[in-house]
């Protein structure tokens, strides 16, 4: 069946009675909240629906409450945040009863380890690495890690990664994530590398289990990128509405306007199936951000 152009979340509201969405490129931009979606999701709740925010974020849900408050998205919009970061705590535990980890990624990441009672070391000492992200993602690309990288596969010790995104935007700019590190680590060097976050189902486990575990069919996924949010959302049974000016919106003509035949045709090209589309995720009216 061929997804509907919708002009708001309204629209499809009612066949639903809760919503999972993605937080980065559809609820803001990693620099501001989009007010349209920030509203989209309160009415929602406002007609007795439940709403779970699921992001890919490599921290605890905490911190990142926090950034959304100040990013403009407050508490009336959402009943609960599942991070990667909660999910992959658990696998990083699990290593740390072992030895030492080593953490690559910005200090900002460092709550991931807030209570776990694991040691961070240097590469020579750890049994497992720790992946949220590269440290200067502004200016770093995934190829000013490939001798770091070079030396811990020599090792061959495994890589847990707490955020398989491999590029997001940023204000309008694309930077790299800890998923394109990963994937380096993995079908370059030939490392075993775990990734929990979404698409994978451990990820929709814990966000319906958040909110109290409706029916699978009364869920609605919320999402901009194929291969985290649709992929997940197609992985687990649950219905997805896309939002096109995302991560991909260079690939459907104007933002505010996207082509129904290149959204359908890049949706044919990676197999991937939702049930509508809009450009920014808002309650009705479609153009608003």
């Amino acid at each position: 069946m061929q997804p509907s152009e919708i002009s708001g979340l309204s629209e499809i509201a009612d066949a639903y009675e809760a919503v999972l969405c993605d937080v980065w490129g559809v609820i803001h931009n990693g620099v501001a909240a989009h007010p349209g979606a920030v509203e989209a999701l309160a009415a929602f709740r406002r007609r007795g629906g439940k709403v779970a925010l699921i992001t890919n974020a490599p921290r605890p849900h905490g911190p990142v409450r926090e950034q959304l408050t100040l990013l403009g998205a407050g508490p009336e919009s959402y009943d609960e945040i599942v991070t990667s970061g909660d999910v992959t705590r658990a696998t990083i535990a699990e290593y740390g009863k072992k030895g030492g980890i080593h953490h690559i990624g910005p200090d900002r990441d460092l709550s991931l380890y807030d209570g776990l009672g694991v040691k961070l070391v240097g590469p020579d000492e750890a049994v497992a690495i720790s992946c949220t992200g590269l440290a200067e993602d502004t200016v770093e690309t995934p190829d000013d890690y490939r001798d770091r990288l070079a030396h811990l596969a020599s090792r061959g010790i495994p890589m847990v990664c707490a955020n398989p995104d491999i590029i997001v935007e940023r204000g309008g700019e694309h930077v790299w994530c800890a998923g394109a590190l990963a994937r380096l680590y993995e079908e370059e060097m030939g490392q075993e590398v775990i990734l929990v976050g979404k698409p994978f189902a451990p990820m929709y486990d814990a966000a319906l289990a958040a909110i109290g575990h409706p029916s699978r069919d009364k869920v609605l996924a919320i999402g901009d990128a194929f291969n985290t949010d649709i992929r997940g959302a197609n992985q687990a049974g649950i219905a997805c509405l896309m939002v096109t000016a995302g991560i991909h919106a260079g690939e459907f003509g104007p933002a505010h306007a996207p082509d129904p035949q290149k959204v359908r045709d890049r949706l044919a090209d990676e197999e991937r199936h939702v049930v509508a589309y809009l450009p920014y995720l808002v309650w009705s009216g479609g153009r608003a951000r």
